[in-house]
């Protein structure tokens, strides 16, 4: 395994960058797990894995240079309400992406050569369903990405289901897994409630 691993800007506060490591029993390999307004770049042959709801996470590769990295956003940036910080910039989209690909090209990797590969967008809870977060994120993502000029090489977003994506920098490949067993489906619904809870509380009251 590579001992090289590019793990971002010491400039950027803790939090942002993914620091759940850990050693994946189905793909046989270290891993780092993104958690919801989170990202991580590598260059080392560490998977990068995330749970989806109606989040989005954007897998941008570089296969020249070697390397890869992965966001996990919450909310398209529409301008709404000012992020109060840099943690809470990070979930949303348009803060995110940039975010990703400034510290891609400070590994190394050059924005004309980038592949993307998008995960998300579902509708799993009823009451974000009604407020069409997920579709937001999918249609924000994909239109991001035109405006960029990066390829969109995979995607599978939008749908009813959950999702666990892997990402296996060292070779672009991404593998989707819908999540319907009860465990994986709870750990979804509980983080869109958080999500939900969220937006409630930074909705000014009429």
């Amino acid at each position: 395994m590579s001992s090289s691993n590019y793990v971002g800007s010491s400039a950027l506060p803790a939090g942002a960058m993914a620091s759940h490591h850990y050693f994946d029993r189905d793909i046989g390999c270290m891993a780092v797990k993104l958690l919801p307004s989170e990202y991580y770049v590598t260059a080392a042959d560490t998977a990068l894995t995330t749970v989806l709801g109606s989040c989005v996470a954007a897998c941008l590769h570089d296969p020249y240079a070697g390397v890869a990295g992965m966001n996990h956003f919450m909310l398209p940036d529409d301008g709404e309400t000012a992020p109060r910080d840099h943690a809470d910039a990070m979930r949303y989209g348009a803060y995110a992406m940039d975010v990703l690909i400034r510290e891609l090209q400070r590994a190394g990797a050059r924005r004309e050569r980038l592949q993307a590969k998008v995960f998300g967008g579902g509708a799993v809870l009823a009451s974000l369903t009604t407020l069409n977060i997920g579709e937001r994120n999918a249609d924000f993502v994909e239109q991001y990405l035109k405006e960029q000029g990066i390829a969109i090489a995979a995607q599978d977003l939008r749908g009813p289901h959950a999702r666990r994506v892997c990402f296996l920098p060292a070779t672009g490949k991404a593998v989707v897994r819908k999540l319907r067993a009860q465990a994986g489906v709870q750990q979804v619904q509980r983080e869109e409630q958080e999500l939900l809870r969220r937006l409630r509380t930074a909705t000014p009251a009429n």
